[in-house]
């Protein structure tokens, strides 16, 4: 079953890219009237408090909240590098979940030109590169992703500082790359390193993100007990530290792997329970994902008109939201196959065809597959036994992993 939430999920082989990184031009602060200001400790006890501030709003996924207070003063980067660093990588990093990920690799460009400078430590330039690593997932450059985690724990390794907690959560993120490769045992590796790194530290909340991706490894082995184990083991953990967010995707998770597991009453509460906190949050994005679940199983559950309806609704919460590919290609998917269970198959060619689209740019082979495996259900419906052939031939040589 596809809807469940990955937060993210491609073929490796793309090389590491070159990130320009902009000439830092030298300025003197009394030019700019502020070597006074640099030289006051309240000046810097304020700053810090807004940064600190920003950063807590992140925590609670409240990123616009974060955006206003980073934006609303910029004197900090130019007396506190070290303030200036911080603001850079939060606002990025709250740009990035709404989905500006344009804006937030040029803000992560600028805190990589500050990071190389001689006052930071390679662990600095190792959470810059794990942050561009993380875009470039939501943008599904998933190899080049894997190129900037590599390096990024290679440079926490060669710093000689503890970062556990950093190393863990670029193994995690490095985990979600591994399996939209399908690189299962790579993916799982990472994350029983992050779980390890996380529980030597007390840090519960990075050890609820290792239980999550450990939950989706699960799923896509079809072991569906595990995977809900480990999913209900991180949502207690995400409530515990209140992180909202995170517990409106597991519920998201646990209705799914419910409904996988025959238990479709529990499956509904869990996806409308995800719906409500999502919506709670102002997260239409995560909202729209329960409601594609929720299309899901309207489908299999033989009521197609309202998988239909919700599955509109979905694409509508998610338009334009280039972060929300996979979802966006499933509830496609989910609507052509409402649309072709109502006969209604020129609709559904078309809807199909869209999914395939989509996928292709999330350079997910499983993804794609899914998509031709709808087509190929269709050709049957319209008695074209030899072009559903095809769609079905191609899917499964996509999805074999031996060639000779």
């Amino acid at each position: 079953m596809s809807c469940l939430i990955t937060d993210d999920r491609v073929m490796a082989g793309d090389p590491m890219p070159v990130v320009s990184i902009p000439e830092i031009e030298a300025v003197e602060l009394d030019d700019l009237g502020l070597l006074e200001l640099s030289q006051d400790p309240e000046a810097r006890k304020t700053h810090t408090a807004l940064v600190a501030r920003a950063e807590a709003e992140i925590e609670a996924a409240r990123y616009a909240e974060a955006i206003a207070l980073l934006t609303a003063e910029r004197t900090p980067g130019l007396v506190f590098p070290d303030l200036a660093l911080r603001a850079l990588m939060a606002e990025s990093w709250a740009r990035m979940y709404l989905g500006e990920l344009d804006e937030a690799v040029s803000i992560l460009e600028r805190a990589r030109a500050v990071a190389e400078t001689p006052s930071f430590s390679d662990v600095s330039r190792a959470d810059v590169l794990y942050r561009l690593g993380c875009c470039r997932v939501k943008r599904s450059e998933i190899a080049t992703a894997v190129s900037l985690y590599t390096v990024a724990l290679e440079l926490c390794e060669r710093s000689g500082l503890p970062c556990d907690r950093l190393r863990a959560h670029i193994l995690e993120w490095r985990s979600r790359c591994y399996q939209r490769q399908r690189d299962f045992d790579a993916a799982r590796v990472d994350v029983e390193r992050a779980l390890e790194l996380a529980r030597g530290i007390g840090d519960r909340h990075t050890e609820a993100h290792a239980y999550f991706q450990a939950s989706l490894i699960a799923e896509r082995n079809r072991e569906w007990l595990i995977a809900r184990f480990y999913a209900e083991h991180a949502k207690e953990i995400y409530e515990d530290v209140d992180d909202q967010a995170n517990v409106a995707k597991l519920l998201n998770n646990l209705g799914c792997l419910d409904f996988l597991l025959g238990e479709a009453d529990s499956s509904i509460e869990h996806l409308k329970d995800s719906f409500r906190v999502a919506l709670e949050l102002g997260n239409e994005a995560d909202a729209a994902q329960a409601v594609s679940s929720l299309a899901q199983v309207n489908l299999r559950t033989g009521q197609v008109e309202l998988a239909e309806k919700q599955a509109r609704q979905a694409l509508e919460l998610l338009e334009d939201r280039v972060d929300y590919l996979d979802e966006i290609g499933n509830v496609q998917l989910v609507l052509g196959r409402a649309l072709l269970e109502q006969g209604k198959t020129v609709e559904a060619e078309e809807l199909f065809l869209d999914a395939d689209e989509t996928f292709k740019q999330l350079s997910s082979v499983s993804h794609r597959a899914a998509a031709w495996m709808a087509q190929g259900e269709l050709a049957l419906e319209l008695g074209d036994k030899d072009a559903a052939v095809e769609h079905y031939r191609r899917a499964a040589e996509a999805l074999q992993d031996f060639h000779f």
